[in-house]
């Protein structure tokens, strides 16, 4: 007989940790707020009372629009925690597709912002959803057609701050939410309890055993920048909750509250997409911050070489993450070895902006069309798929897709890379985006990361247009530096490119680079650069 407990990896255990050995370390909000790890406890078991009062029950779905706050995190574990199922709602998607996903995730209860009951109000009569909570900067609630249970504050007030949160099996479902597909309407990916308890000791792992350089560990002070309605915010705050850190909420991203809160709060960790970075350092409160001591992972897209020395000119630790959404969503990360740190600043941003080494119990394999590994050498390249135990099971009723994106018993990611003999991974396009001049293939990714590096550009993307002779050539969308911009700038950037192409760094096609200078660049609505929308608008 087996007396044994049969412990499930479940996310209360991520939650209980820091309350039992860390309870009066804080938790804040922009500059308004500030909570303990034992009143964060105490709202969150409120929270569970209140949507077990408002019928929310196992298996029951409640959504939420909001911009990073002390709200989400407590949404992060009080609605898996009772046994339902969190759905965060991407709030940058169009009224369409937010009703899209609302329906096709089968939302009981919403949790809505203010700012966002406007787009609800144009989609009132199409939803399901009959249940609202409006969550306020103020403790009012804004104008709405909508019928209304109450403001979150006001309800939590009511509400016992105790709860016994229940056991169940691991393998059920925690979270539900949905890709920026760029095509069609957006697919929902979803993940078990046990899969998000091990992306966070797998993270924590890979993070915490670093001896210097990109390490995340107990000292530090904790401020996600990347939307918590979007994988998770990377599944951060799952690793610095059960750490018991310091943790920082910015609200809405506004720059200069973002440095401001870096500076006050002493952040040391967070995490971006390349376009909040370059938002930040094209802010006049830049150079009045010391950021000598804050640690950033740059993922979603290619973290530019000339970004990268910027950041470690100023003292930042930067360095590459990578996933998807469809993986929890950390794959890699680009830590650099003791020995590596002794390199030059330009050696060291070459290893930093790879797309890294694969984390504890993550399978990574580079493969040619028949599923061949390539060659370690560096220069193979080849699709990554990969296996860890956070993968998801598949889209959310879509067995179609799910089955593309698991054949082979692998998930396929649709990145093509090489793999060095250190085992760093370097992404050298998306096989929908690389570009094939005249049966030649051309990174789009290496062009701007080669064109980033000019000092009179601000930004770029590169596309890949019709062409008669070649079939295709490269054509770089250029943002510039306006005060850097005069008649010879074209030909300054070719001659620029053509210096790496001597080099051997970038293949000699490149040279037949088409250039167009805009205002913006379209992005996505989790600030990658649209590259579907910028060929619509460019390629033909």
């Amino acid at each position: 007989m087996n007396y044994s407990h049969d412990y499930q990896l479940l996310i209360k255990n991520i939650f209980l940790a820091p309350i039992c050995n860390n309870p009066h370390q804080e938790i804040v909000y922009k500059d308004e707020k500030r909570f303990t790890y034992a009143q964060f406890k105490k709202r969150v078991c409120a929270l569970a009372n209140l949507l077990t009062s408002q019928g929310v029950k196992a298996g029951d779905t409640v959504a939420v629009m909001d911009y990073d706050s002390h709200r989400y995190l407590e949404c992060y574990f009080a609605i898996p925690m009772i046994g339902a199922i969190l759905h965060t709602i991407n709030i940058r998607l169009s009224p369409e597709q937010i009703l899209y996903t609302i329906d096709h995730a089968e939302d009981d209860v919403l949790l809505v912002h203010n700012d966002f009951l406007p787009v609800l109000d144009q989609i009132k009569g199409r939803m399901d959803v009959n249940k609202f909570i409006v969550l306020s900067e103020d403790d009012t609630i804004a104008k709405t057609s909508l019928h209304v249970e109450g403001e979150y504050e006001a309800l939590l007030l009511t509400c016992k701050d105790s709860f016994d949160f229940p056991d169940f099996d691991e393998n059920t479902r925690a979270t539900t939410f949905y890709t920026t597909g760029t095509t069609g309407m957006p697919k929902g990916v979803y993940f078990t309890h046990r899969q998000l308890v091990l992306h966070t000791l797998g993270t924590l792992s890979t993070l915490g055993s670093a001896p210097k350089q990109g390490s995340f560990n107990q000292s530090d002070v904790y401020m996600p920048i990347t939307p918590m309605f979007h994988v998770h915010a990377w599944g951060l705050p799952y690793v610095a909750t059960f750490l018991g850190v310091k943790q920082v909420y910015p609200g809405r991203y506004v720059p200069d509250l973002i440095l401001e809160l870096i500076d006050k709060e002493k952040v040391t960790f967070s995490h971006c997409v390349p376009t909040i970075m370059h938002m930040l350092f094209n802010s006049p409160k830049i150079d009045q911050v010391d950021l000598s001591k804050w640690k950033v992972i740059i993922g979603g897209a290619a973290l530019p070489k000339a970004m990268c020395l910027e950041g470690m000119k100023r003292g930042i630790d930067l360095f590459t993450g990578y996933g998807m959404s469809e993986t929890c969503p950390i794959l890699t990360l680009a830590q650099l070895t003791p020995e590596m740190l002794a390199l030059d600043a330009s050696s060291q941003s070459d290893i930093r902006i790879r797309t890294g080494r694969p984390m504890g119990l993550v399978q990574i394999k580079i493969v040619d069309d028949e599923m061949r590994e390539v060659a370690h050498n560096g220069e193979s390249t080849g699709e990554i798929v990969v296996r860890s135990p956070w993968l998801t099971q598949g889209y959310f009723k879509d067995q179609k897709n799910s089955e593309i994106l698991w054949h082979g018993g692998y998930l396929h990611t649709g990145d093509m890379a090489n793999i060095n003999t250190q085992g760093y991974i370097k992404i050298t396009d998306r096989t929908k985006d690389i570009i094939k001049v005249g049966g030649e293939w051309v990174s789009s990714l290496e062009l701007e990361d080669i064109i980033n590096q000019h000092s009179a550009v601000k930004e770029v993307a590169v596309i890949g247009i019709s062409d008669e002779r070649w079939g295709e050539r490269p054509l770089a969308l250029i943002v510039m530096d306006e005060s850097k911009k005069d008649e010879s700038i074209e030909k300054s950037i070719l001659s620029h490119t053509k210096e790496f192409i001597k080099k051997g760094i970038m293949a000699r096609e490149g040279m037949l680079l088409k250039m167009q200078f805009v205002q913006s660049i379209d992005k996505t609505s989790v600030g990658k650069i649209n590259k579907r929308i910028l060929r619509e608008k460019y390629g033909h």
